[in-house]
This record gives C-alpha cells, structure tokens and sequence, in this order.
C-alpha cells in the first residue's frame, strides 16, 4: 500500500462516522489540500505514539516536534512527510499514570489480554465492549480519555490547508462558510486559535454526533470534527509547520459534550 492509498483509506474511516466532514469539504467548491491528520492514543506498551510512529516511519514520515498539555495530561508529536504534498501527522497520548486508580483500571483491563497490530493503532476502531456508566466515568477525569474508550483507534479529525485554498485566503472567511451553512465552531478560547504573530491560526467545528450502543443502551457521543489552519512566513521566509500547544489545547475540546 502507498502513501497516497493509505490517506484515502484514512478519510474513508474518518468520514463514516464525520458525515459533517464530507458535506463541509463539498462547499469549498475546489480541490482540498489536507493540512494534517490528527489521531489519539494512550501511553501503554503496544499502543503509544511511538508505537503509531514506528509505523508511519516505512511511509517517508519523521518526527519533528513534541508537544506537552499538562492540564489536559497529555503529550504529543508530529511528523512531516519527504513529500510535502502529503499532510503532516500529529499523534497524541493519555498519560494513564496521571490519572485515577479508576480510570487506568479501565484501560488497563481492555488491553491486559488485547495484542494490537501497529497499523491498527490507526484505524481498528474500537474491538472492546463500552459500558455507559464507565463513560461517563471517564468523561468526569478526562474528555479526551472518554472519547478514546468509546472511538478506539481511528482519524480524529483532518484539517483543510487554507494556504492552499483559491476562493477563500482568510480563516475568517472560511468561518464564515462553515457558520453560513449551519455548522457550529468550536468557540473555547475563541473561534479563531492562534495568531498571526504566532505563525499558525486554526479553527473547527463542533464534533458530529453519532448514536452509539453501549451494551444496549443507546447515546448520542460526540464523535470527530473537522479542522482549518492557515499557516505564516518565518523570518526566513519559510511557511512555519509546526503546531501551538495552547491552541491544540483547545482544539481537543472540539469533542467535548455540551
């Protein structure tokens, strides 16, 4: 399989359960340059971002730079690829050891037995039966940890690269779009995160919501949501590539319930 066979399959799983994705990526009306691709994880032996890294290494990625959320208890990285035509990856990890006796024993419990193939660590899905009470339970520490449970391994968003976008040059104006035609913006810490000065300004909608069997009991979950970023110059002239942690921070609450 190749690169470019491996993104589509990316989208394909992305879409299933992002409809808001497909229908958004229609109303620009032009071809769409992925920015990046986002998936989450947790840090256990077999299933953290080195181990989705280690995969990804065969497709022509490479690390460049590492990413700490202390509040959110996470750590991350992402990884660019030698053509730079295809999107960037960022991987992050719960740090389980953090976190409540609780909450590492659910975890704990779903992969004591459970071996995961590293190409899996990008779009098994879910192989484990969820409980609606250890949800929410998990929800109350973590709504990162919540979604994970729920979700399993697959693409938790992709994000439209408004640099290379013909009809619209501001992130402003792709806002605009997306609110116009009924979708909602994530709004904490502002619809647009980041700043110019900053070198990278991005936005996403609210994550869609899909019906989900809990063992019988039926919930709407926050599923994925789509992303935009408009990227600027470096001093040196070079369009800056890497991600703004107080930003990303906020971008995860993407998949928060309201």
């Amino acid at each position: 399989m190749d690169i470019t066979t491996l993104i589509d399959k990316f989208w394909e799983k992305y879409t299933s359960y992002t409809p808001s994705a497909k229908k958004i990526h229609r109303l620009f009306g032009e071809k769409i340059t992925n920015d990046h691709i986002a998936f989450r994880t947790l840090n256990l032996p077999g299933t953290s971002i080195e181990n989705q890294k280690e995969y990804l290494l065969q497709y022509g990625y490479q690390e460049k730079g590492q990413y700490d959320f202390k509040v959110k208890k996470l750590k991350a990285i992402h990884l660019e690829n030698v053509d730079e035509t295809i999107p960037k990856i960022f991987l992050s990890e719960l740090l389980l050891e953090q976190f409540s006796n609780n909450l590492q024993e659910i975890f704990h419990k779903i992969f004591r037995e459970k071996s995961i193939a590293s190409e899996d660590l990008l779009m098994a899905g879910r192989s484990w039966e969820i409980n609606h009470n250890e949800y929410f339970q998990l929800a109350e520490e973590s709504e990162y940890a919540s979604w994970l449970y729920v979700w399993g391994f697959c693409p938790n968003h992709f994000t439209v690269s408004v640099n290379h976008l013909n009809n619209y040059k501001s992130l402003e104006e792709v806002n605009n779009l997306i609110k116009e035609n009924g979708y909602k913006l994530n709004e904490s810490g502002g619809e647009i995160k980041g700043t110019p000065e900053e070198l990278l300004e991005q936005s996403s909608i609210i994550a869609d919501l899909q019906k989900v069997d809990f063992s019988g009991t039926i919930c709407d979950v926050p599923s994925c949501y789509y992303e935009f970023a408009k990227r600027y110059e470096t001093k040196d002239g070079e369009i800056y590539q890497g991600f703004i942690a107080k930003s990303a921070d906020k971008i995860f609450e993407s998949t928060n319930r309201t």
